[in-house]
């Protein structure tokens, strides 16, 4: 049995943070002068390993938070915190420097591109805040769905950028970045919220 609005929540969450469409032009830049084959191979990998990492700290966030003794309002004000940056750098069309290790699926597009420390902060605070067993498995569920639509999305980065003209991949960020900033705000309201609950 799966939770659905965990499911939900992550999938929405993590798709707006890794943000596949504002990316593509990143992608794009870095996979410049490879063959086809060779930038679809290059999008596979990139969203497997920013998935794996992802799903990770969200199987075994929980335990690092218990031996830390993080609350889990701490960690939902400091990942909305770092929600909200995130979102100001996309918004402001910031974007990393390429690395110049080989593989560049690794660094810099599995991470910190794709599971930075916003996709990082946000699935342990989902999973802490689902931690019975189907809830567990709709963050994991939310997860898997978006390393494939991150996938797809880089894999036909060739494709969007044809179809997209610059000004209309800029626009779709920017809109992204919204999201993911009130997304942010969200999380530290609640954490707030609970925390004036548990003290009244």
């Amino acid at each position: 049995m799966i939770n659905a609005r965990a499911f939900a929540q992550s999938f929405v969450t993590l798709v707006v943070i890794m943000d596949p469409i504002g990316n593509v032009p990143m992608f794009i830049a870095l996979a410049a002068g490879r063959k086809s084959r060779d930038r679809t191979w290059l999008a596979i990998q990139a969203a497997l390993a920013a998935g794996a990492l992802v799903t990770g700290f969200a199987l075994f966030g929980g335990a690092v938070l218990s031996y830390l003794h993080i609350s889990v309002q701490s960690l939902s004000i400091a990942g909305g915190l770092l929600l909200l940056l995130v979102a100001l750098e996309s918004f402001r069309g910031q974007t990393l420097p390429a690395s110049e290790a080989s593989n560049i699926a690794l660094v810099p597009l599995a991470t910190p591109l794709l599971a930075g420390p916003g996709a990082i902060a946000a699935v342990m605070v989902l999973s802490t805040r689902y931690s019975d067993g189907p809830g567990r498995a709709g963050v994991v569920l939310g997860i898997m769905l978006t390393v494939l639509v991150v996938g797809a999305g880089l894999s036909l980065a060739g494709q969007i950028s044809r179809l997209l003209r610059p000004a209309a991949i800029n626009f779709l960020s920017r809109v992204l970045a919204l999201l993911l900033s009130a997304i942010a705000v969200q999380l530290i309201i609640d954490a707030v919220v609970q925390l004036a609950h548990a003290r009244a």
